[in-house]
C-alpha cells in the first residue's frame, strides 16, 4: 500500500465522525485540520506531526508551519493528497482527496462526510506525504 493509499484508508476511516470545532480524536469530533492529523497519523506521519491546535478560524492565512515535515506539494489529483482550499477571502479549508471525490469536516453536515466530484472551493494548494524510503 503506498503512503497516499495509507492516507486515504486512514481519512476513510473518519466518514462519519461529527464535526467538533477544533477537533482532534474521532470519537469526540474532527475539524477540518482534526481530519487531516487523524488521516496522516493513522498513515504512519504521526511521529513528526505538529499541526496547529489553537488557530483562528477565519484568518485566511495559513500559519507558518502549519505544513508537516514529509509533506511535498503537489498537483492534488491523488488519493491521499491533502487540499488547502479557500472557501472565501477569509476561510481556508482542508480536505483529503478520495477516489471519487474528497473527505472533508462538513460544519453544516455536523459530521466528516465525503463528497463525490472535485471540491466547490479554489484549491490553493495541495500536498502529498511523501516518507523517506517511498
Amino acid at each position: 500500500m503506498t503512503a497516499g493509499e495509507r492516507v486515504l484508508a486512514a481519512a476513510h476511516a473518519t466518514v462519519g465522525a461529527r464535526f467538533r470545532a477544533q477537533g482532534r480524536d474521532p470519537a469526540l469530533g474532527l475539524d477540518r485540520v482534526g481530519v487531516v492529523a487523524v488521516a496522516l497519523a493513522g498513515a504512519g506521519a504521526g511521529a513528526g506531526l505538529r499541526l496547529p491546535r489553537d488557530y483562528a478560524r477565519r484568518s485566511g492565512v495559513l500559519p507558518p508551519g502549519a505544513v508537516p515535515a514529509g509533506m511535498a506539494a503537489c498537483d492534488g489529483d491523488a488519493p491521499g493528497d491533502i487540499l488547502l482550499c479557500r472557501l472565501s477571502a477569509a476561510q481556508l479549508h482542508l480536505a483529503v482527496r478520495s477516489r471519487a471525490g474528497f473527505i472533508h469536516a462538513d460544519a453544516q453536515a455536523r459530521r466528516v462526510v465525503e463528497r463525490p466530484g472535485p471540491p466547490p472551493w479554489p484549491v490553493e494548494a495541495a500536498w502529498r506525504w511523501t516518507p523517506e524510503g517511498e
